[in-house]
């Protein structure tokens, strides 16, 4: 069923009839076909609806514009299609819940919906090109054109500028909806105030995108990776919620600035060069043309200036646009390879060199370096690693004996394939660009060996802030229940490197009471604690006691978790000083020994869990599957130079690649 909108543009009824039929576009030679010819080939029957909008924009020389643009949706529209299913709108209230059950864990609600309305089945696939009809497609033009032409910032912005970044009627495989009209009569008003004034700020975009951001009712975003399908683009209306991962997020102020005539972009990372995920983020430009960039909702700032460019490494930056880039697409290597699926319709540019921190312009491989030479006009993938998985980012075509990559950002863990019979196949070891002598140290295994000792399976630089907590925090022990009267049994002045810390004590004192008390701006944040007597090999028991109250304000993170014996439980006290844990040990005790956790993302060795490490030596070679009885695994006879990846059969999806150096784990 075509979408359409009931009573919109009654203008088109007196060419509705078959008069529009087959001369607007009589068959052509297909060597002289344009991309616009093609494209109503492949509208078969629903040729009649594109013609007619075609038609209608060619009445008045006034309309050569809207014609134009006419002309840019319907050629790259055989380029979109979308799923659609009654189950998948049922699983798209994922978004709705997350922002109104706020007590609900993600995971939580994405196992309601599963059980809620059942397996999600087999969904349709609906073309564009096969579904678009005239009212739909002129209801998106002429609310386009509106508020360019209309709206103060309009005149700085330029025609292509307009096509590609405001004009598309979509993102990529969302429903097809009416949507412009709609967030316009919703959001606009915000901007009365500033387009009445005098300030010269309402005729720069990026100042109206900052302006707009500031006043938007309901900013607050509800950050998940966790969605009970995988969903794509979920559309206009899930998006409003404001949930979701970056892309959710993104998306919504895409729909929100194009509404409004601000033209905007997504910029994305297909792969991070230091993190199992891709990013994606919002691109504005003011009216000198200078590009800003926002993790939405914040605040829109220069490109250059930005933490993106600063401390992220990953190789290569690419920006979504509604065309299909055909000279990339052009680029085949040797007749019928097979192509990686990313660049089969690649409706993206490389804007690598806009992210420029540790940029080459071009990058050559050693020959020698190549485990085998391909045949010449083969492509090349360069390709990032994602857990066991490396994903390809980048691609080149092997001509005359070289293998250049050109525009890449430094610093990343890389190595190039080819790909054949839907796998990569490995051409490289796994190598780095050096930020400081641009040299390319590859991860080459030695014949000599060493010993190494692990901590975790993930880098921990999501657990800084936690750990960062921790300094200042003091162990207490005291013969009074307020603890008015007491001693300093340990005072933490180092941040812990491992699940387990354990302190020894040196008091001959014996208390009743025990505690730990966060430090400043802590929250009390901490998982675990446990207090040893001399000789015992079991933790003291006794009456939890503690200050009540979470900054979740739901229970989830209460000072009770900090004697539940689960490290992956932690205590986050309402107020960011005065929270405090301890235990009534019922008679006065001597502590000897103190061992504590500090509140993590569960990616530290836990004991009990089953783990294989694995070096990288042409593909991935086990070093070995063992179960861990302590924080710590440790392996002997391991390559030196390898590149290793450390894998957990019990629990966790967070592993990433690591190098073994100076006795530490080194993440990349």
């Amino acid at each position: 069923m075509k979408i359409r909108k009931v009573g919109y543009y009654i203008l088109f009824s007196w060419f509705v009839a078959g008069t529009l039929c087959l001369g607007l576009y009589p068959c052509k030679n297909k060597d002289t076909q344009t991309t616009l010819d093609i494209a109503m080939e492949k509208a078969g029957d629903n040729r009649q609806e594109l013609e007619k909008v075609l038609r209608h924009y060619q009445q008045s020389p006034a309309d050569s514009l809207k014609y134009k643009a006419a002309c840019f949706l319907i050629e790259n529209m055989p380029y979109y299609s979308y799923p659609v299913g009654k189950q998948l709108d049922n699983y798209k209230t994922y978004f709705n819940w997350l922002r109104h059950y706020r007590k609900k864990t993600p995971r939580q609600l994405s196992d309601s919906i599963r059980q809620f309305f059942g397996p999600i089945g087999e969904l349709e696939k609906k073309q564009n090109i096969h579904e678009i009809d005239s009212a739909y497609l002129c209801h998106n033009i002429e609310w386009a054109f509106k508020v360019w032409q209309e709206q103060p910032w309009g005149k700085h912005i330029s025609f292509a500028t307009f096509c590609e970044y405001i004009l598309p009627y979509r993102i990529e495989d969302e429903p097809l909806k009416y949507w412009r009209e709609e967030y316009y009569n919703k959001f606009d008003s915000l901007l009365i105030p500033l387009k009445n004034s005098n300030s010269p700020d309402k005729e720069n975009p990026v100042a109206v995108a900052n302006y707009l951001i500031q006043k938007l009712p309901h900013k607050y975003h509800r950050y998940t990776g966790i969605f009970p399908y995988s969903f794509g683009h979920v559309g206009p209306e899930h998006v409003q919620y404001l949930t979701g991962s970056c892309r959710e997020v993104t998306d919504f102020a895409v729909y929100l600035f194009r509404a409004l005539g601000i033209p905007c972009a997504i910029d994305f990372i297909p792969v991070r060069g230091n993190v199992n995920a891709s990013h994606l983020w919002v691109v504005c430009w003011d009216k000198d043309g200078k590009e800003y960039m926002t993790d939405f909702p914040r605040e829109l700032w220069p490109t250059e200036k930005n933490w993106w460019h600063e401390h992220d490494d990953s190789p290569k930056v690419y920006r979504s646009t509604f065309s299909l880039n055909r000279t990339l697409a052009e680029e085949t290597g040797n007749d019928g390879e097979e192509i990686y699926p990313f660049w089969s319709l690649p409706k993206f540019t490389d804007i690598t060199h806009v992210y420029g921190r540790h940029y080459l312009e071009q990058v050559r491989i050693p020959v020698s370096r190549l485990y085998n030479t391909p045949t010449k006009g083969k492509i090349a993938y360069l390709c990032l690693s994602y857990r066991k998985r490396w994903i390809p980012v980048d691609r080149t075509v092997y001509k005359r004996g070289q293998l250049i990559f050109n525009k890449l950002r430094k610093g990343s863990v890389m190595r190039i394939a080819t790909y054949e019979n839907k796998e990569l196949i490995y051409l490289t070891d796994p190598f780095y660009i050096d930020k400081n002598t641009n040299e390319l140290h590859f991860y080459t295994c030695e014949k000599q060996t060493k010993e190494i000792t692990l901590y975790s399976k993930y880098q921990l630089t999501n657990d800084e802030l936690f750990l960062n907590r921790m300094l200042g925090g003091v162990f207490e022990g005291s013969n009074r229940a307020d603890f008015k009267t007491k001693d300093t049994l340990f005072v933490i002045r180092e941040k812990p490197y491992r699940l387990n810390t354990s302190v020894k004590i040196h008091s001959d004192k014996s208390y009743r009471y025990v505690r730990y008390i966060g430090g400043k701006n802590s929250n009390c944040n901490i998982a675990e604690v446990a207090f040893y007597a001399a000789g015992e090999d079991t933790p003291l028991k006794g009456k939890v006691m503690g200050t009540p109250g979470c900054f979740q304000q739901d229970g989830s993170h209460e000072y009770t978790n900090v004697f539940d014996g689960k490290s992956w439980t932690s205590f986050d006290y309402k107020e960011s000083e005065g929270g405090w844990a301890g235990l009534d040990l019922g008679i006065p005790t001597q502590i000897d020994k103190i061992v504590y956790t500090p509140r993590n993302h569960d990616n530290y060795i836990r004991p009990g869990d089953i783990y294989e490490l694995f070096y990288c030596d042409k593909d991935w070679i086990s070093a070995g599957e063992m179960q861990a009885t302590s924080d710590s695994l440790h392996y002997q006879q391991l390559p030196q130079n390898a590149l290793l990846l450390l894998c957990n059969y019990t629990r966790g999806t967070q592993e990433r690649i690591f190098v073994y150096e100076n006795g530490s784990q080194i993440w990349k």
